[in-house]
């Protein structure tokens, strides 16, 4: 069946092709840089086209004979105009200037600020620059906060830097650094932003993963994007504030080849503490110490006019101490990344090109505590080794690209070990899981009329670990997406997916506990089915508008009831996990302003979300812990005039969900809880309001100098971590008063930094 539909789309582009010609090309700043989400429009013989361009910069347009005039109008650059008579295949590259004039050290540009742009199928560009006035804690942009203020993506509140995207759990979302896995996604309680976006040119975010070049994951991809062009010369650009900095040096080394490097740290050391002591009237916590520190680097080389070789890095280490004498209690929990991927992109010819790339990534955690005279320890960790191989090109008119992968899994998802200092008995637990996952995929974009595109992909996995589990899967996706007009587009798509390995939750917070686990000893993998529809209408030159809804099914996936560990001799990981289904489905919508002073976004998710285990509820279904009724985000940027711009952002989500007693009862005079459904309560309303305020002692193109003040959560409000039972009984025992205690890990915070470019 799909040979004969191939068939017929080359039998029908060929019968296109009597009258038609395609224009292919690509689109370059004039510093060399690949521009991706650029609009492009047609028009021959009263008929209009358009199409954008993709990540990589290229575009194909198969259009009807005759007088073309090709409109090229980007955000932040010179729209160009060209016109031609098309009478056969052409091949164009496009160089963009910037719109940029100087005048004493000002820089005054046009009014073309897109900091998010949309591409087919609902998926977002971020250009991070442009979103600088975006309030957050440090003054630095924050890749996973901004994420969070997109429709469908949860907000997750306090103490957490996790994504919740579509009904999905944590572990679903992908995020990819230059193509390579990063399977430790925050810093401590999602306070500091992890990634640092002075070392990343953009964002691609796509919801569903529609693209079959990507796998591995039920929900969302992120893919951040290094810079990967030669630096012209030597920059310094950093940021200084009160509780990290951060410093980018760009350096060339030749002509045709230069590198990138960035770090990162904190030197308060005991900035955790304080929020969490602010939080608790019992200070429960007498002393505790947090640092991070991280690194990026990346290696550029053009080795000829046809190949560019790179070498993207990124190394991250985090350590959190406690101390509590009441308790007689030390804690050491450490958890580290480290990631690496040479990658040579080559350009074949206009219409073909190809990467290959290899990569290693690592993630541990351990954790160390100490009470009495018991020591326990428990530490888990993740290695992956790829193979990545991608190629593009263009045959009868219709654009593919296809590729194979391949990835060694080495896992520990839980050494535990207890030693009894008073006692020989002492236990251990350990186990390793090896697999080997290896797929090829094509996706297929075809211009099936003069309206209506779409993207037609299929990735193959086969999947083995050990001499029992193995598992061939065929994963489609259909994207179609209808260009009604200049002012109008619909989409509908569908994507089946798998996922191998599973994160394991075992905090409400963003403690770093968390383990991942591979499917293996009758572990299955998870799997979904997500159906999305969608429009896009452009309302005016400076405002679009977004509307969509989304439907999706997933099965055998896990829970892990037991907190941070569950250790007895017998018991396995492969007993301890339950196994379950889910369902999640909503309504979306984003409204936009790009350009002029006043920027910014209002985004609503309006979701449900719900889980099914045979051993949770009775076996009934019951709401999952981030089903989050509505997400409503609020983003303004104001820029007053060359000194001054202002930011707000406002953010109001329902409470998650939790599990409370409905009644108590007493046994031999003690009060017993008992529960009636699982998640049966809900936290309180989550409302937070941001501003933020920067101003310009000097910005040019190549230099910046400005002072960021920043309120996180301006009016003080409130926001629950989690809620403690603080149980009363009465003396003669016949009643018992249940109050809640509401934890809040941090109220208002101000911060105040020095961002700097020379």
């Amino acid at each position: 069946m799909k040979s004969i539909i191939f068939f017929f789309l080359c039998c029908l582009s060929g019968l296109f092709a009597q009258t038609k010609a395609v224009i292919t090309g690509n689109i370059k700043s004039s510093e060399n840089e690949n521009l991706g989400g650029i609009n492009i429009s047609f028009t021959v013989n009263n008929l209009h086209y358009s199409t954008i361009t993709d990540t990589l910069g290229h575009f194909s347009e198969s259009i009807v004979l005759g007088k073309i005039k090709m409109t090229v109008n980007p955000a932040g650059y010179i729209q160009k105009d060209l016109f031609f008579d098309l009478v056969k295949d052409t091949v164009i590259s496009i160089v963009l200037e910037k719109d940029i004039s100087f005048l004493k050290e000002v820089v005054i540009d046009n009014d073309n600020k897109k900091g998010i742009k949309t591409l087919s199928g609902g998926k977002l560009v971020f250009n991070l620059k442009e979103l600088s006035s975006v309030p957050t804690l440090l003054g630095t942009t924050d890749i996973i906060k901004l994420l969070q203020l997109t429709p469908g993506v949860q907000n997750s509140g306090d103490a957490n830097g996790y994504l919740y995207v579509r009904g999905g759990d944590p572990g679903h979302n992908a995020i990819l650094y230059d193509g390579t896995p990063v399977y430790g996604m925050s810093h401590l309680l999602g306070v500091f932003p992890f990634y640092n976006t002075d070392h990343i040119k953009e964002v691609e975010f796509d919801k569903s993963s529609s693209n079959a070049k990507y796998g591995g994951r039920l929900s969302s991809t992120t893919l951040l994007v290094p810079f990967k062009k030669v630096p012209s010369e030597f920059a310094v650009q950093g940021n200084l504030g009160i509780l990290a900095s951060q410093l980018t040096l760009s350096v060339p080394l030749t002509g045709k080849s230069g590198f990138y490097i960035s770090g990162r740290k904190t030197y308060i050391d005991e900035v955790v503490g304080p929020f969490i002591k602010a939080g608790s009237e019992n200070n429960d916590v007498q002393d505790m110490k947090y640092g991070f520190s991280d690194a990026n680097m990346t290696f550029v080389s053009r080795l000829s006019e046809k190949n560019l070789f790179s070498v993207a890095a990124f190394v991250s280490g985090d350590e959190l101490k406690i101390k509590d004498d009441n308790l007689i209690l030390k804690t050491n929990l450490k958890w580290s990344n480290f990631t690496v991927s040479p990658t040579l992109a080559t350009t074949i010819s206009p219409d073909v090109n190809m990467t290959n790339s290899v990569y290693f990534s690592h993630y541990s955690n351990d954790l160390q505590m100490e009470q009495a005279t018991i020591q326990f320890g428990v530490s888990s960790y993740v290695k992956d080794f790829g193979f990545n191989n991608s190629v593009r090109y263009s045959f009868k008119n219709i654009v593919f690209e296809s590729g194979l992968q391949y990835v060694y899994h080495n896992l520990q998802p839980q050494k535990v070990n207890v030693e009894n200092l008073t006692d020989a008995n002492n236990s251990t637990r350990n186990n390793k899981i090896n697999a080997n996952e290896a797929a090829v995929f094509t996706t297929i974009k075809p211009k099936l009329t003069d309206h209506l595109n779409a993207e037609l992909g299929l990735r193959i996995n086969y999947y083995t670990s050990g001499k029992v589990d193995s598992y061939l899967h065929f994963q489609p996706r259909v994207l179609l997406n209808y260009i009604a007009n200049d002012r109008y587009s619909f989409y509908a798509s569908y994507n089946r997916q798998y996922q191998y390995l599973s994160l394991i939750t075992t905090s409400s917070v963003g403690i770093p506990t968390d383990f991942w686990i591979a499917s293996s000893n009758g572990i299955k993998p998870q799997s979904s089915n997500e159906f999305s529809v969608g429009s896009a209408q452009n309302i005016s030159k400076n405002i679009v508008s977004s509307f969509g809804g989304f439907y999706r099914s997933m099965k055998d996936l896990l829970e892990y009831p037991y907190g941070v560990t569950q250790f007895n001799e017998t018991t396995t990981l492969e007993n301890d996990l339950l196994r379950g289904k889910g369902k999640a489905y909503g309504l979306e919508m984003m409204l936009r302003k790009n350009n002029g002073k006043l920027n910014g976004w209002l985004s609503y998710t309006l979701s449900w979300s719900d889980r099914n285990f045979d051993g949770l509820n009775n076996g009934n279904t019951y709401f999952a812990k981030y089903d989050r009724r509505h997400n409503l985000s609020l983003v303004g940027m104001y820029d007053l005039n060359a000194k001054w711009n202002f930011g707000l952002t406002q953010i109001f989500s329902s409470g998650s969900r939790f599990t409370m007693p409905t009644s108590w009862y007493f046994v031999n005079n003690n009060p017993v809880k008992e529960y009636s459904e699982y998640n049966n309560a809900q936290m309180p309303n989550y409302i937070r309001t941001d501003l933020s305020v920067n101003y310009f002692f000097l910005k040019t193109n190549k230099k910046e100098s400005a002072l960021n003040f920043s309120i996180y959560n301006t009016f003080n409000i409130e926001n629950p971590v989690y809620v403690v039972l603080n149980v009363q009984v009465n003396e003669d025992k016949s009643s018992v008063i249940v109050k809640q205690e509401k934890k809040v890990l941090y109220r208002i915070l101000p911060s105040i930094s020095w961002r700097f470019k020379f």
